[in-house]
């Protein structure tokens, strides 16, 4: 039977050229999966959607083989090639976003939403698994952050990207690509999704996976058995972070919106300044929790991959509050830029404990777990309660503003009494690994 054993000592230099490349890999599937949030206009007056079925789109649509997905290909990285896995994730990814840019209707765009939600799927838990192979302990929160920054540049980028190429063609009406007429914002799909084919060539040619061979894990079953035994641990983390994650998913997904109807934004200017926060907020929220976790740690809290969580989503709670309050484009800039601060705090300790408390060959089975417990509760249930609340209670003006920070508020809080109920068992894990 193959083992996990690595074949031969990782350098530092080889360990980061991973983690980059994972980085961009992360980049890019956040500009394809949050272009649509810049695109809300355009694309529900030329599809004829309400806001209910905006969040479905971007929500529910991409979760559903994110998540569900998620666990079966996360299999195949636990016994077989990482970098394989990545590469084809991409592949399929890149060619649904641009798929997109060819949906007429919104059962067309929901089908190649649930494409990309697929793609990306394998991205994620295989990358964690790859990356802690190459890393110590006392290095992994670092490593593991600076991946997690790729969400937050690609999230930038997403807007940055979307704001000026709808600027660039909108003036224009209708754009003749060969001969199929497309809406500025279908154009917007495709300049963003075919990239990504030169990335999964990439990642297929340059990375070698660490592994010395193919393994012959264990089957689901004995990874559910792991789960129930570590279920003081695992309960709390999966309803913990599914709950923290209605702030990160509600701000990337209706943020746009919320400046441009709210705040009285144009779509260039909201994409331009989301963009720059998304990046330098969100990005440094991310490495500031993998900084801290590091810290905890070495000073011997046990329970840390929890409380930086806690952290976070009380910090996301305050600036919820703060959303409902402020007054003035200024004021609403800078509450949407706190909270994309805090809202990325819970990624990396999330994936960290994963990393810490499963097995070897089972980290990136449960880590698709995780990913589909977050996926599901933030990004699709989330999202999904902010369109709602839209559609029937504070209105589809302004009053989407009152909708993310009431979620906002709502998730924060619970999260933090969630994710403390696990504390205890995680601390006496560590001191019985110690």
């Amino acid at each position: 039977m193959a083992t996990s054993e690595i074949s031969a000592p990782v350098s530092s230099r080889r360990g980061w050229y991973v983690v980059v490349v994972c980085m961009l890999a992360y980049v890019l599937s956040f500009v394809d999966r949050q272009i649509l949030g810049l695109l809300i206009g355009p694309i529900k007056a030329d599809l004829g959607i309400s806001d209910t079925q905006f969040a479905l789109l971007h929500g529910f649509a991409f979760s559903l083989f994110y998540a569900t997905l998620g666990v079966p290909i996360a299999g195949l990285a636990d016994r077989s090639s990482r970098p394989r896995v990545i590469g084809w994730g991409i592949a399929v990814w890149s060619v649904a976003t641009a798929a997109c840019g060819l949906a007429g209707s919104f059962g067309g765009l929901f089908a190649a939403r649930v494409m990309v939600g697929a793609g990306e799927g394998a991205l994620s838990p295989a990358s964690y698994s790859l990356i802690h192979d190459l890393f110590a302990r006392e290095k992994l929160g670092r490593a593991l952050g600076v991946f997690s920054l790729g969400s937050f540049l690609g999230a930038g980028l997403a807007f940055l990207t979307g704001g000026a190429v709808i600027a660039m063609v909108s003036g224009h009406g209708p754009v003749a690509v060969g001969p199929v007429v497309m809406r500025p914002w279908q154009v917007c799909f495709l300049l963003v999704g075919l990239p990504g084919l030169l990335l999964s060539a990439l990642v297929a040619l340059t990375i070698r996976d660490p592994r010395a061979a193919a393994m012959e894990g264990p089957g689901l079953g004995a990874v559910w058995a792991m789960l129930r035994q570590h279920r003081a641990i695992f309960g709390p983390t999966l309803l913990g972070y599914g709950l923290s994650g209605w702030a990160l998913f509600g701000a990337l997904a209706w943020a746009p919106a919320v400046l441009m109807r709210g705040f009285g934004y144009g779509p260039a200017q909201a994409g331009l300044w989301l963009g720059v926060a998304a990046m330098v907020a969100g990005g440094s929220g991310a490495f500031t929790s993998g900084w801290l976790l590091d810290r905890l740690a070495r000073a011997g809290r046990g329970d840390a991959p929890l409380l930086v969580g806690m952290i976070g989503s009380a910090g996301s709670a305050l600036f919820g509050v703060a959303l409902a309050l402020a007054q003035g484009t200024g004021a609403g800039l800078v509450v949407i830029t706190g909270l994309l601060f805090f809202a990325s705090f819970p990624i990396t300790p999330s994936s960290t404990l994963v990393q810490i408390v499963a097995p070897p060959q089972m980290r990136a089975r449960v880590s698709a777990i995780l990913i589909c417990c977050t996926s599901l509760c933030g990004a699709g249930l989330g999202t999904l309660l902010i369109g709602l609340l839209n559609d029937h209670l504070f209105g589809t003006g302004a009053g989407v503003t009152y909708s993310l920070a009431s979620i906002v508020m709502l998730g924060g809080v619970g999260a933090v009494l969630v994710l403390s109920r696990g504390c205890a068992a995680l601390r006496a894990l560590a001191t019985l690994r110690a």
